[in-house]
C-alpha cells in the first residue's frame, strides 16, 4: 500500500501536438511496471491499487519518455495516446475536443489506427491502408492537382487539393510508422 508520500505526480503530454492529456501518480511499483512494459501505469488513489492507463478501455499510452523535474518530485509523461485519454471520454481532461493547427494531424492519426484496427470495409481510409499501390497513386495524382490549381492561380482549389494531398500523404506517413513528430524533427534538423 501506498502512503502521500511515496506518490509522485505524473502530467501527461501527447507527444504528437503536446498537448496535456491527463495528471495522475506514480509510485515505485507503477513506474517499475511502466518501465518494464513501455505503457503508463499508475496509483489510484481511490482504489489504492496500480492500474495500467486503458487496460479495460484500450485507451493506452505508450511511453516515449519520462522527464524528471528539476526537484525530482515530479514527472513528465511524453506518450503515444491510443484513443482519448480522459475518463470522461474526451481527448484531454483539460479539453473538450482538440484544439492548435497540429491536433487536427493527431486526430487523424487516431482515426487511422481506428480504421487499421476495427478493419471497416466501407471506410476510404481502410481502403487506403489495405492498397498500398492506390496510396501511392492517390499522393501522385493530388500532388498533379495542386500544381495545376496552383498554376491557374485558383486559391479556393488550391486550398482544397492541398488538404486531399496532405491526407493521403498523413495516410502514408501512418502506414509507414512515420509520426509528425519525425517530420519535426527532421525540419529542426535542416534549420540549424
Amino acid at each position: 500500500m501506498s502512503s502521500a508520500d511515496d506518490l509522485i505526480p505524473v502530467v501527461v503530454q501527447d507527444v504528437r501536438n503536446n498537448n496535456v492529456l491527463m495528471v495522475a501518480y506514480t509510485n515505485d511499483e507503477a513506474l517499475e511496471l511502466t518501465r518494464k512494459t513501455g505503457y503508463m501505469h499508475y496509483w489510484s488513489r481511490s482504489r489504492q491499487q496500480v492500474w495500467k492507463k486503458g487496460e479495460t478501455s484500450g485507451n493506452v499510452q505508450k511511453v516515449v519518455e519520462l522527464l524528471k523535474d528539476c526537484d525530482e518530485d515530479a514527472l513528465l509523461a511524453r506518450v503515444e495516446q491510443t484513443g482519448v485519454a480522459c475518463h470522461n471520454g474526451t481527448y484531454s481532461c483539460f479539453l473538450d475536443k482538440p484544439i492548435g493547427p497540429n491536433d487536427i494531424i493527431a486526430e487523424l492519426f487516431r482515426v487511422f489506427e481506428d480504421r487499421k484496427q476495427t478493419q471497416r470495409e466501407n471506410s476510404y481510409t481502410y481502403k487506403l491502408l489495405r492498397n498500398r499501390n492506390l496510396l501511392l497513386k492517390k499522393v501522385a495524382e493530388e500532388s498533379s492537382e495542386v500544381i495545376i490549381a496552383a498554376k491557374d492561380k485558383r486559391r479556393d482549389e488550391v486550398i482544397c487539393e492541398a488538404a486531399d494531398l496532405i491526407y493521403h500523404l498523413l495516410v502514408l506517413l501512418y502506414d509507414e510508422g512515420i509520426t509528425i513528430q519525425d517530420i519535426y524533427k527532421e525540419l529542426e534538423e535542416r534549420r540549424k
